[in-house]
């Protein structure tokens, strides 16, 4: 019976290179074992067929994003949680392959509006957390709220020029009926609660809301629960 080692040292000892750069190649998604990827370098192995791709690269893999349809009530830490290959949306399989370094140092941004659902931000990219974070009065969310009750007279027109509710002054939105029941709010940085209260004032009752936009980013058709990764060509 031959003893176990690390994938790491075996594929040292098949292509005689350094200890780092075997680990950059498992953690890269470069290494299989038996035909399946493997992305951990202390993976133990005894007989298997260890097999490095042709067009491997000693580099680490590049920071990602994930884009995740959170359910209504679930908060960053237990959403972040929920992220895992199997959560893959099954229609964005083909986009990239999971590794399991994807998971690994991801920060949540953005938070959603209490009671909604809708489009949540997970990155390992320094660069696109500081954009959501030190631009966020400045980049537009999108969300589709479902309300019930009758609107006001001239409802849409006093939210799209502002109005003041219960002595509070709430700021100007875009806002919009999608259909008979749902409206769409498009706004810069919204305040906690702030929507619940745009519907209070014009005489409607909030059954739902969904954030589907932050910026040029959309959660488009990912199931509830289930998450992306943003593409290099999507921008905030």
């Amino acid at each position: 019976m031959t003893d176990p080692i690390r994938l790491s040292k075996r594929l040292i000892e098949l292509v005689g290179c350094s200890r780092r750069e075997a680990e950059l190649f498992i953690e890269g998604g470069w290494v299989s074992v038996d035909g399946e990827v493997i992305d951990e370098p202390q993976f133990k192995i005894t007989t298997q067929k260890v097999e490095l791709d042709p067009e491997a690269k000693a580099t680490a893999p590049e920071p990602v994003t994930i884009l995740l349809h959170a359910p209504v009530g679930v908060d960053a830490e237990t959403a972040m949680a929920s992220i895992s290959a199997e959560t893959l949306s099954e229609e964005h399989r083909f986009s990239k392959r999971p590794l399991k370094g994807h998971f690994l140092r991801l920060t949540a941004s953005a938070n959603l509006q209490a009671k909604a659902s809708g489009l949540l931000v997970f990155t390992q990219d320094w660069k696109i957390l500081r954009k959501l974070t030190a631009d966020a009065a400045k980049i537009e969310q999108e969300y589709v709220v479902e309300v019930e009750g009758d609107m006001v007279a001239h409802g849409l027109n006093r939210l799209n020029h502002g109005l003041t509710y219960k002595g509070k002054e709430l700021p100007a939105v875009k806002a919009s009926w999608q259909n008979e029941n749902r409206l769409r709010f498009a706004m810069k940085n919204p305040q906690p609660g702030v929507i619940a209260l745009f519907c209070e004032a014009v005489g409607l009752k909030v059954i739902a809301i969904r954030r589907i936009r932050i910026g040029g980013v959309s959660i488009g058709k990912v199931p509830v629960g289930q998450w992306r990764y943003l593409s290099g060509k999507e921008k905030f």
